[in-house]
């Protein structure tokens, strides 16, 4: 008992139990954690495509689904959090930039008339009815009706891939719809720019004015100085493949932030800048492989799982407004469509399956569209429903568009007559030579990638000669020289290419050379010239001169003083009777093809002879690339137009047969040091293919 009376009891204190952590840490739902989120956008971006490509449909269906199901309005497995915001926003704007690098501008350039007819009438036709159904069917305002008609008065090649295969591409209705894109996707972003800025205080004259001076400002300095800087950066640090596709990025992302300083969109801004990179960033190379690899796996799939988050599934069936909605720009988009094919058709004189299939190409609605509707969907002119109506046609488009173009594409392929050759150009196998004289090595194997077809699994071999010497220092020699034949192969992987490379061991070295393009079965040899000549009345040195001694395949000799990527103009040169040479075609076929890869110009140069022959003669060589032809009197002529005509982002080909063959002359043995004295920084000299006059049939166009 204590002072105050009290008893005093001993207490013991209550246990607490021991709390361990759980094993595994339950989330909740919707899941918010980034690691998390990003984990299982990973595997939808892997199984969306592989699981709905199983049912004919586009890959980024499957991904589009996915965010669907995933999102706020389906399932609620995912939150809707700021990452996916911020990526499917980068996404968008990486998005419209590949749509600019990828618009068919040699297409356009091609049959420019053929192509602004069709994509002025598809979209012109397409949006003036839309608007009025959107107005008068779904109740739609007027800058509603404007912007969503644009949606899908554009399209977008979802079937390309289908053309490509039935080798259909240079039919002249195909290249129609292919340059039309240009007008099409071009007016939507315009219309997008005119709709967005009226929200706020609607349409006047000021605004009008407004915006075309900030899309003159925004396309006149993107196209005008990213062209420039981007050779100039090309050139320089060409070595580094690496720092390309990040000044790429760097271009992309200040165009649009340039064009949100001008306060216009930023897609406005990512646009020009794919136009401004067209024609400079080759297509099969490794630049472009590594552009379309991390939009493919990474950006775009942001983007594509953004938009499905944002489709509320509770809308799409409460009540019939938005599947009438769907199904009314559906059936508007596939009538005025079929409308303008038809139209264009009577008009250029296309056959049933050239209709067909332009309207089968013309109905493809794919991310573009959806970029378009999020920007009306974020400023307020779409709700819900027509976000999702828009997603609902994006699927019916993605089924009908390949079905209806491979039915009529393959009729098409299966109707046109041939000409000479039989239409199926035959993947050339080829071999490149690496020495101690190539002239920048990753430029040779740059140039050998535009020869191969786009689809090609024929690897790139690769082979280096080295001389044996009596020093003991031939095996330190043939270690080095593998050294970079590896380092070269990385060349290949970023180019999805694959390489084959070779070191062997000859007191002969143009007989090594030899030996190994009969071993790999190679169709073309590429070699590099450093402009040293070794013995006196030889063409380029003894090992060199010795090979086209001893082989009969097309030989091509490079000096390339910058990146074949960078080039603007091909000078082609032809001497006088080489059109009578059993290879002149496939000469042209090269010269031609390597000028559709980089997207530069043609300008041809008979020596001593008139243009019509050979402009008749070029006409029929594959693939359509234009030219303009001028011919020179003779060889000094020739070298003073070099002299003050060609740039140093020019290249210079000359078709030069082997000494006695048919159109040799002799003043083609000092052409080669007379183009080395020159400014210009790069020429390739062709010797074309000896004994095999069927072969070079292959070469020629369809009629």
């Amino acid at each position: 008992m204590n002072e105050y009376g009290s008893i005093l009891v001993d207490t013991v204190p209550e246990r607490t139990p021991d709390v361990r952590p759980a094993l595994i840490d339950i989330p909740t739902f919707p899941l918010e954690e980034p690691v998390l989120v990003f984990a299982l956008a990973m595997v939808a971006f892997l199984i969306g495509p592989l699981a709905i490509r199983r049912l004919g449909l586009p890959g980024i269906v499957g991904i589009l689904l996915f965010g669907v199901v995933l999102g706020p309005g389906g399932a609620g497995i995912v939150a809707h959090v700021n990452a996916i915001e911020l990526l499917g926003t980068v996404g968008l704007v990486y998005l419209l930039f590949t749509v600019g690098l990828e618009l068919d501008i040699r297409g356009l350039k091609a049959d420019p008339q053929a192509a602004t007819v069709f994509g002025l009438a598809s979209f012109g036709f397409t949006f003036v009815v839309g608007i009025l159904a959107c107005i008068h069917l779904l109740g739609l305002g007027t800058w509603a009706a404007v912007l969503l008609s644009a949606v899908f008065a554009s399209h977008t090649l979802l079937s390309y891939p289908i053309v490509n295969q039935y080798g259909i591409t240079d039919n002249d209705a195909v290249t129609a719809v292919f340059g039309g894109i240009l007008f099409t996707d071009t007016l939507a972003l315009v219309v997008l720019a005119i709709a967005v800025g009226a929200v706020g205080g609607g349409l006047t004259v000021g605004l009008l004015a407004s915006i075309a001076v900030s899309l003159a400002v925004l396309f006149g300095t993107v196209l005008l100085t990213v062209k420039p800087v981007s050779r100039w950066f090309f050139r320089t640090f060409n070595e580094e493949s690496y720092f390309e596709f990040l000044f790429v990025m760097v271009v992309i992302f200040a165009a649009a932030a340039l064009a949100e300083l001008l306060d216009l969109s930023p897609i406005l801004g990512a646009f020009a800048a794919g136009l401004a990179l067209n024609q400079l960033v080759s297509d099969g190379g490794p630049l472009r492989n590594r552009i379309e690899f991390v939009g493919n796996a990474f950006f775009i799939p942001f983007f594509l799982i953004h938009v499905g988050m944002l489709v509320d599934l509770h809308v799409l069936f409460d009540g019939p407004y938005t599947l009438f909605a769907a199904g009314t720009i559906t059936g508007v988009m596939l009538l005025t469509k079929a409308v303008s094919a038809i139209g264009v058709g009577r008009l250029w004189g296309y056959d049933r399956n050239e209709v067909g299939t332009v309207f089968g190409l013309s109905i493809g609605q794919a991310a573009a569209a959806l970029a378009i509707t999020l920007v009306g969907h974020d400023v307020g002119l779409f709700g819900d429903a027509i976000l999702n109506a828009v997603v609902l046609m994006l699927l019916v488009s993605a089924v009908i568009s390949p079905v209806v173009t491979e039915r009529y594409g393959n009729a098409l392929a299966l109707s046109r007559e041939i000409g000479d050759g039989d239409g199926q150009l035959e993947d050339p196998n080829v071999m490149l030579v690496l020495s101690d004289d190539a002239d920048r090595q990753r430029r040779l194997v740059e140039l050998a990638f535009l020869f191969r077809a786009d689809e090609s699994t024929e690897p790139l071999h690769l082979l280096t000669v080295i001389q044996p010497n009596d020093d003991g220092k031939t095996e330190a020699a043939v270690a080095q020289r593998q050294a970079e034949l590896d380092a070269l192969r990385e060349i290949g992987d970023e180019a999805e290419i694959p390489i084959g490379a070779e070191t062997r061991v000859s007191r002969n070295v143009a007989s090594g050379i030899v030996r190994g393009s009969l071993e790999v079965q190679a169709d073309l040899v590429l070699l590099g010239w450093d402009g040293r000549r070794s013995i006196r009345n030889r063409i380029f040195g003894t090992i060199i001169d010795r090979v086209l001694e001893l082989t009969r395949l097309p030989v091509l000799i490079a000096r390339l003083g910058q990146p074949v990527n960078t080039t603007r103009q091909i000078h082609l040169v032809l001497p006088a009777g080489i059109e009578h040479h059993e290879g002149f075609f496939e000469a042209v076929h090269f010269a031609k093809k390597t000028a559709d890869r980089v997207g530069a110009g043609v300008s041809v140069a008979p020596v001593g002879a008139t243009e019509r022959e050979f402009e008749r003669l070029y006409g029929l060589v594959e693939p359509s690339v234009d030219a303009t032809f001028d011919p020179v009197s003779g060889w000094a002529a020739l070298e003073d137009r070099l002299a003050t005509h060609a740039d140093a982002d020019d290249l210079v080909v000359v078709i030069s047969p082997r000494r006695g063959d048919v159109g040799w002359d002799p003043a083609l043995r000092g052409l080669p040091g007379t183009l080395s004295a020159l400014p210009l920084a790069s020429f390739v000299l062709i010797h074309p293919r000896q004994g095999d006059p069927q072969y070079d049939r292959q070469f020629l166009r369809f009629k």
